[in-house]
């Protein structure tokens, strides 16, 4: 069997153009070198049913043996205050928090610590194993510890502290449950001896949800923390529990308290990564590894779902032991693109004979996009990293119980889903759940992505598809990512005639949508060959590129739910959840919707009576009157997977024509759950006229168009005997009438019927 994971790594950026410079990130933990060079992907996926793996060499400078060694992946997110001289000439001193603990079975973990382990030295607020709260001061080669007797419960607030009092040479450590009703007080406070004198190391940081192993310039963290910690505080000299609290309550602490070192609000600057602290001394901190923000503190009253609204109640960081932003790899190999590569889905191909004398072949995907005012072609296929990055590393095919009953069929794994599954600290999906439960809202392009590469599977796969049969075409065209839409907006599309959206462009910022409305509205034409898009409001970092953010809403097909409250983006501060349910269902852009998901089986379209419009002749040139199409492909048919449907009332166009449409699923067509407000008989698919795969056909203004085939599936019936079929060819007609400037027959101006 082919090793595709002896070699590992990730390209930064994810995105280049032609003169900028890609850093190849490599990691091995048993070859000490491979074979590199560059290709150009046709078609990644190496499903037998498809045209096969196609990748064309690129020449480059780095062709040539690399050497590897195993660079390894500090998981875990933490914050971080660099140290000063206030924190090391602390004597007598107090602290506190709000805790809101959810994985207290993993083990001993940091909340508020200036703590190393190798040298078991400084000051460590955290939990033990039992989940107790638990002070523990290092001093000279002898460390003191204080315990709690009673363990915190999970997902409810407290308030926690401790106070080191030298005078007296004792420790004390406390938790007071804020909600005491219904057997869930776990309210507690101890005393245990404590060192009369202090000798701090220096140089050694401050920080929150985990502590330093060492102080090496790497900054390797241990113990992280599980949970939400909101509004610490630290005080010299002794505060009792009244006074700690009363000081956490303060939003903003007064002015002119001299014992006063660090006052934290995690409620400002909530979109970035840094983390404020109000006090006197300016002891700002850094957050590693992207935990989650935007989330409600233990002052949330519930008056707002929406962190801008009352950002004083948001005051909190969500940490996980497997949170996962940028590996911070070194560098292997850099390229710096040759200005006359062509635009495209590319990758760093790795070759070598594995420790156990088989073959191994892996891959770093990178994109080579076209850039503003630079098109060299009058088509453009956009790949949807937004939707890659959204799967990333996605688990939940064998995290996710009920996931063959929802496929219909027994899974079949390969190397990749065992790597993952032994290497968590490789970060999952915005599908996937943390090891506390809570969903992953981030995912980041700076790290190994198994799932969006050649040989892999997904839907980076199903797009490769698409750019294999805009090859066998013969047209010229350019690839432009998603990213580069937001990035650049409107003025990316504009080059162009025609734009191709591919498989599934689920995942869509605001930025992305008006792109692509404007380009619609100034005449730009728009062939969308999928299903299930333009569906998630989602956000890009705004300083971090190839850094998305989702949250999963109330309603939409979703593998997790946010806890009440915590629907808004932090990066951006716009409600998340569905564009349906912001106002824009993505009718309104190209005609149809998500309406059910179809994984038992494919579905062939046959032709409606609009088909036979002489304004959508040119779609159907050399399609019989009666013909079936697409009764092949993924599953017997190319409509399936994941489908969509015209909808007048979330606004498909009134001159839309409805030309063709697959609605034969039977029982395994599945309703989205926002089709349905009462669950009733009949809402399958061999009951339920609704469900069903719609190809469309609409003008816009000022000559644009749109056409769509409201299905995944449609793109992988491309390759069908050669490419000799009729998805195929209406794909083919429609490609060509598109990229023709004439206007549209029968249409006035304004792309009203006349």
């Amino acid at each position: 069997m082919l090793n595709t994971v002896a070699v590992i790594g990730y390209a930064l950026p994810l995105e280049a153009a032609c003169g900028s410079t890609v850093q190849f990130k490599l990691s091995s933990e048993r070859l000490a070198s491979a074979q590199a060079e560059i290709v150009k992907i046709r078609c990644g996926d190496p499903d037998p049913a498809g045209p096969g793996v196609r990748l064309q060499p690129m020449p480059s400078p780095i062709d040539g043996t690399v050497a590897l060694s195993h660079q390894p992946i500090d998981a875990g997110s933490c914050a971080v205050v660099d140290d000063a001289p206030v924190l090391q000439r602390l004597g007598t001193f107090s602290i506190g928090c709000w805790l809101w603990p959810t994985q207290l079975e993993a083990g001993a973990q940091t909340v508020f610590a200036r703590w190393r382990d190798d040298t078991q030295q400084g000051w460590r607020l955290g939990l033990d194993a039992q989940g107790r709260m638990c002070f523990s001061v290092g001093v000279r080669g002898r460390v003191f510890s204080v315990t709690t007797r009673r363990p915190l419960m999970e997902r409810e607030w407290a308030f926690v502290g401790a106070s080191l009092d030298l005078a007296r040479g004792e420790l004390r450590v406390f938790q007071l449950s804020l909600d005491r009703l219904a057997g869930r007080d776990r309210s507690d406070d101890s005393v245990a001896a404590g060192p009369t004198q202090v000798d701090w190391p220096s140089s050694l940081a401050l920080t929150f949800a985990a502590h330093l192993r060492d102080d090496g310039a790497t900054r390797r963290m241990a113990g992280h923390f599980n949970g939400k910690i909101d509004r610490p505080r630290l005080h010299a000299g002794l505060l009792g529990i009244d006074a700690l609290r009363a000081s956490a309550a303060m939003l903003r602490p007064e002015r002119g308290d001299a014992d006063l070192v660090g006052a934290w609000d995690f409620a400002d600057a909530i979109g970035s990564d840094s983390c404020t602290d109000r006090g006197p001394h300016g002891l700002h901190g850094v957050l590693r590894n992207a935990p989650t923000r935007a989330v409600t503190g233990a002052n949330w009253t519930a008056r707002t779902p929406h962190w801008t609204e009352a950002p004083d109640e948001y005051g909190a960081i969500h940490f996980h032991d497997d949170d996962i932003d940028d590996c911070g790899w070194n560098t292997n190999l850099s390229l710096t693109i040759p200005t006359g590569w062509p635009s495209g889905f590319y990758s760093l191909r790795l070759t070598a004979t594995d420790a156990d004398g088989g073959p191994a072949e892996s891959h770093v995907p990178f994109f080579i996009g076209a850039q503003p005012g630079k098109a060299r072609a009058r088509l453009a296929f956009v790949a949807s990293t937004a939707t890659f990055l959204a799967y990333s590393n996605s688990a939940i095919r064998l995290d996710l119980q009920p996931t063959e009953a929802m496929l219909e069929q027994l899974l079949v794994l390969g190397p990749d889903d065992a790597y993952l599954q032994e290497h968590r600290e490789l970060g999952l999906s915005t599908y996937d759940t943390h090891g506390d439960g809570s969903g992953w809202c981030y995912a980041s392009a700076a790290r190994p992505i198994l799932n969006m590469r050649p040989l892999g599977g997904g839907y980076y796969q199903m797009d490769t598809r698409v750019i294999d049969w805009l090859d066998s075409t013969g047209i010229p065209y350019d690839v432009i990512t998603d990213e580069a839409i937001h990035r650049h907006g409107a003025q990316l599309l504009a080059g162009y005639g025609c734009v191709v959206t591919g498989c599934h462009p689920e995942y869509y910022t605001q930025q992305m949508l008006d792109a692509f409305e404007t380009y619609q509205a100034d005449g730009g034409r728009h062939i969308y060959l999928g299903g299930n898009g333009f569906y998630w409001r989602t956000a890009f970092h705004p300083s971090k590129p190839g850094r998305i953010e989702i949250r999963r809403g109330l309603t939409g097909t979703r593998t997790w739910e946010g806890e009440p409250g915590e629907n808004g983006l932090s990066t951006t501060g716009e409600p998340s959840g569905l564009w349906r349910s912001n106002g824009r269902p993505p009718q309104r852009l190209v005609g149809v919707g998500f309406d059910a998901q179809v994984f038992d089986r494919g579905c062939a379209y046959r032709r409606l009576p609009a088909s036979h419009d002489p304004r959508a002749a040119f779609i159907f040139e050399g399609i019989g009157t009666e013909e079936v199409i697409g009764d092949f492909g993924l599953r017997g048919g190319a409509g399936g997977h994941e489908i969509d449907r015209v909808d007048m009332r979330l606004g498909s166009p009134p001159n839309l024509l409805h030309v063709a449409t697959a609605d034969a699923f039977g029982s395994g067509g599945l309703a989205t759950p926002e089709e349905f407000g009462v669950s009733h008989r009949g809402l399958g698919g061999d009951q339920n006229s609704q469900i069903r795969a719609d190809m469309t056909f609409f003008p816009t203004a000022r000559g644009g168009a749109v056409f769509t085939t409201g299905s995944i599936a449609w793109g992988m019936a491309f390759a069908h005997r050669g490419y000799d079929n009729n998805v195929s060819r209406i794909t083919g007609n429609v490609l060509r009438r598109f990229l023709d400037p004439a206007p549209f027959d029968g249409f006035g101006a304004d792309g009203e019927s006349r």
